[in-house]
């Protein structure tokens, strides 16, 4: 990346630039989700988030109309550094607690939560499903493998698909593909796969992925890019077609989920009047 566009991009996150690119906007989110970093959709008409580091251990429910509609207080865990959000098909969410930027966590953890809709009161119950990287072996590792950090991954019969974030000094681009079975207990993740969806620094950062609802589409998210596979077989989905979209957003974007199997839902932290926003994406066939 040439340095006048990281200097664009960093001036754009600090005093903000109010540029949606391709993305259309739908509505403000509520100011105390000012941090979200990850969202899902178990209905057409509204969504499910999480905040990162520092903020409460805490699911939120917000409609298209930026209405919160329902707080939830996630028992038996604890908020270190949530970056995403995944649901199964039965609507259990798996909250990733796996945000790790200096690449010393030796307690990662998902949080599964049962279906948050049928939830009467204002907590929830969640479980454990605590993993670690296969091939980690120093804490931190030396800063040209700096690559355990992650704030993507979604659900797929009955495993987990956990996509790194790269952190590496210099850059490579490379992100890494680990698997996790969907169950309580401690695992070890297995390796699946790597691969470079771009080689600029900031831009070509995994930010978040979901899975379409037909399985024919796994999205990752970047600062700005999208990254789209299709014609791919399993496990390792990187060997299919990717397609990349240049999102033309100047915004922080975190999150991002299927609304349906043709359109994205996406949002973006507020940093100074910019941001704190969700938007629609509709993907071409």
């Amino acid at each position: 990346m040439k340095w006048y566009s990281v200097l664009i991009f960093l001036g754009c996150l600090l005093i903000g630039c109010k540029n949606h690119g391709q993305l259309s906007y739908v509505t403000k989110l509520p100011k105390k989700l000012d941090e979200n970093s990850g969202i899902v959709t178990l209905k057409d008409s509204a969504i499910w988030l999480i905040e990162d580091r520092g903020n409460p251990d805490k699911i939120y429910n917000v409609d298209f109309k930026g209405n919160l509609l329902k707080e939830l207080k996630v028992k038996n865990a604890k908020n270190h550094d949530w970056e995403d959000l995944a649901e199964d098909k039965e609507g259990n969410l798996y909250i990733g607690d796996f945000g790790n930027n200096s690449n010393k966590r030796k307690d990662l953890v998902i949080y599964k939560i049962p279906n948050p809709e049928i939830e009467k009161g204002d907590k929830i119950d969640a479980e454990k499903i605590k993993f670690s990287y296969p091939d980690q072996k120093d804490f931190p590792p030396l800063v040209a493998e700096l690559n355990y950090d992650a704030e993507a991954f979604f659900y797929h019969k009955d495993f987990l698909y956990v996509i790194t974030k790269n952190r590496t000094i210099p850059f490579s681009g490379e992100a890494v593909i680990y698997k996790i079975p969907a169950i309580p207990g401690e695992h070890s993740a297995k390796f699946i796969g790597k691969f470079i969806p771009c080689k600029q620094d900031i831009l070509c950062q995994v930010t978040a992925a979901d899975i379409s609802q037909d399985g024919s589409t796994i999205a990752i998210l970047g600062y700005g890019k999208l990254f789209l596979f299709t014609d791919f077989e399993w496990d390792d989905f990187s060997k299919g077609k990717m397609k990349t979209i240049n999102l033309g957003a100047t915004t922080q974007l975190e999150s991002v989920c299927f609304l349906n199997n043709d359109t994205l839902l996406l949002s973006d932290e507020e940093r100074g009047n910019t941001g704190g926003n969700l938007y629609t994406l509709k993907l071409s066939k």
